[in-house]
């Protein structure tokens, strides 16, 4: 990849290598982009037909009954059809389906038709269990293959999943349970993090206390570590997979298109959390065909999406959309600087990864122990990367790209939300990137920024980010809270009928992204509105920090004032000096009306455990008032 200019401006240029684009399935963005919103129906049934249905649709798109929007109706699937079933009439059935690592250094694999065998076995467990089709199972577990396996197989059977994170507190899982009245919880003795085992056991009985709906248990003996069984209700995973209720042989279930798939809750950090429902058929078209096209998968590829499939991205990029292409996908269980920072470095090296796919949290943090670490490991099977979870800032993106692309790999910095089932605006191989920009929408979507009436802003300036049009991946509503599902994303922009995403965005002259944050991080300072994102990436270009996170606070005069909090790399140690050098430094970056009234040093930010700064925490700690709910805050 090479660049036409110095990474100093939002005009800087990367273009992608020649090793790279020759083999890419998309040659040509502009014509196809084109194409694809002059007929998109057309286009999605073009893409649509690339997977296995045992019964065609009638229609791709029934816009009836806005915004609940349906697509390929009347037509019969399941996502598992795609995910193993078709593999196993092929060649793909011994390929490498899921390569896993834990933390402690221990080792499984599993061939297409290996996952298709335990998938099979679990799904006949579920169902002398008395699950049934439409039925929601919360999944609450580590990073194991159980955890694909048992989605998998809630698929198989038409149940829906609703997998909750293994990080969450008793309140987020206890409360997350009874919204969906699960009854059947699939969980595991713990994991392994930082070297030590956690106690998911102990925190699902408590759980299970508080929203007695649970009446089947199923656990996976992961660390060993004793926890409580109870009769007639707690069994081990590994205890039922050896008995003969679980059979290899089970028929994959038909459902409709529009059969829910799975519940997958928004983090809670504001409200009471959202159980967002996604269905098989447009869901399975919609990330099949994301991931086939912007990471360019190939047969031999190896693809490592260093997500949690307990989140969105894990869902749709670790678990459905590689299965479905029949890639070989890599799962690690345990942090990324465990027991050295060069863990990720090293399982690069280890099983050859082609395409690794990681947050901006997650390089801003290896940043800080500088590029000395990767340099020890050989990363040239590297092809292509991506970002994901939050806009990423030029100098970790530099930073991504020279030290662990070594300069060649293009980074795919995806924007997307757990309502949109994949990405909705990122660059593909093809595509001359320019850091921190997502760059431009995905194939059938029509994305702009606008003022609070609807009105276009101009270039450069900030608005309302929205996506004008329906596409097969999305949400289909709120678990049991339609009128919510109008409320927060279709009422504002009613008239125009368009989604609003909760994200503040510009674009630039190019038609380039570029996505500010969530408008609840829009500060206004003396009238004009500041991202909080565009502050914190002009602090981490300082060459003393590493991250940081900008609040606004209440003040008479301006309205609010800037308060950061800054993370410094290793070296450099906290001084009233460097305060007054940081206020310099955004000064230049932003200009004075984005310099930050107060700074303060912390050794790390309060984050939720995917990874995103929870700032509301930071603003009440600043205030002196209570924290609120903290059960979404990592360890």
């Amino acid at each position: 990849m090479k660049k036409n200019s110095v990474l100093n401006s939002t005009n800087s240029l990367y273009h992608p290598d020649k090793s790279v684009t020759k083999h890419a399935r998309i040659k040509e963005y502009d014509k196809l982009y084109k194409e694809s919103i002059t007929d998109r129906e057309g286009f999605w049934s073009k893409e649509a037909k690339g997977l296995h249905w045992y019964q065609k649709w009638d229609k791709v798109l029934d816009d009836s009954n806005k915004p609940f929007y349906k697509w390929f109706t009347g037509g019969k699937t399941n996502v598992i059809a795609n995910a193993i079933d078709r593999h196993l009439l092929t060649e793909t059935k011994n390929k490498l389906a899921l390569i896993w690592e834990g933390e402690p250094g221990d080792m499984k694999t599993f061939s297409y038709f290996a996952l298709g065998r335990e998938v099979s076995k679990f799904a006949n467990v579920l169902k002398a269990m008395g699950a049934k089709k439409g039925d929601i199972i919360t999944i609450y577990m580590p990073q194991i293959p159980e955890i694909i396996i048992a989605m998998l197989a809630c698929a198989k059977i038409g149940a829906v999943h609703s997998v909750v994170y293994g990080g969450f507190s008793v309140e987020a899982l206890a409360e997350r349970i009874a919204d969906a009245h699960s009854r059947i919880l699939i969980t595991a003795d713990g994991g392994f993090r930082r070297g030590k085992p956690t106690q998911l056991k102990a925190i699902a009985d408590e759980a299970m206390r508080r929203s007695p709906t649970i009446d089947v248990c199923i656990a996976v003996r992961r660390t060993g570590e004793e926890c409580y069984m109870e009769n007639d209700r707690d069994f081990w995973w590994h205890d039922l997979m050896g008995m003969p209720i679980a059979s290899s042989k089970c028929e994959t279930e038909q459902t409709d298109a529009e059969d829910p798939l799975f519940i997958l809750y928004t983090s809670g950090t504001t409200g009471k959390p959202k159980g967002l429902l996604h269905t098989h058929g447009g869901y399975s078209v919609y990330a099949s065909t994301t991931f086939k096209y912007v990471f360019d998968i190939q047969p031999a590829d190896r693809w490592w999406c260093a997500a949690d499939p307990g989140w969105i991205t894990g869902h749709s990029y670790i678990v459905y959309a590689p299965l479905m292409n029949g890639a070989t996908t890599l799962l690690y269980e345990g942090a990324p600087n465990h027991p050295y920072p060069n863990r990720w470095w090293q399982m690069i090296e280890k099983y050859g990864v082609n395409i690794f796919y990681t947050s901006p949290t997650a390089i801003r943090g290896l940043m800080r122990y500088g590029a000395s670490w990767a340099d020890k490991h050989d990363l040239s099977s590297l092809r292509l990367m991506g970002s994901v979870g939050e806009p990423i800032n030029p100098e970790a993106w530099k930073w991504y790209y020279d030290v662990i692309g070594k300069g060649h790999c293009p980074i795919m910095d995806t924007w997307w939300q757990t309502e949109t089932g994949g990405f909705m605006i990122t660059p593909l191989p093809i595509t001359p990137l320019k850091p921190g920009s997502a760059t431009k929408p995905f194939f059938g979507n029509e994305v702009a920024v606008v003022d609070e009436a609807g009105k276009a802003v101009p270039a450069g300036a900030e608005g309302n980010l929205v996506i004008k049009n329906p596409w097969p991946g999305m949400a289909r509503t709120i678990l049991g809270d339609p009128d919510q599902f109008i409320e927060k994303y279709w009422k504002h922009y009613k008239k125009q009928g368009w989604y609003l995403t909760g994200d503040s965005a510009k674009v630039d002259k190019d038609g380039y992204f570029w996505i500010i944050g969530r408008n609840d991080d829009v500060l206004k300072v003396s009238g004009y509105r500041l991202g909080s994102a565009e502050i914190e990436s002009a602090l981490v270009s300082h060459p003393a920090i590493t991250e940081a996170a900008a609040i606004g606070l209440p003040d008479s005069l301006k309205g609010n004032i800037i308060h950061a909090t800054v993370i410094l790399r290793e070296g450099f140690a906290p001084s009233d000096a460097l305060v007054e050098e940081l206020k310099k430094h955004v000064d230049n970056e932003l200009g004075p009306i984005a310099r930050p009234a107060h700074i303060e040093f912390a050794e790390k930010l309060p984050k939720t455990r995917s990874g995103k700064i929870m700032r509301r925490v930071l603003k009440a700690r600043a205030l002196g008032q209570e924290e609120g709910d903290l059960t979404t805050l990592e360890e």
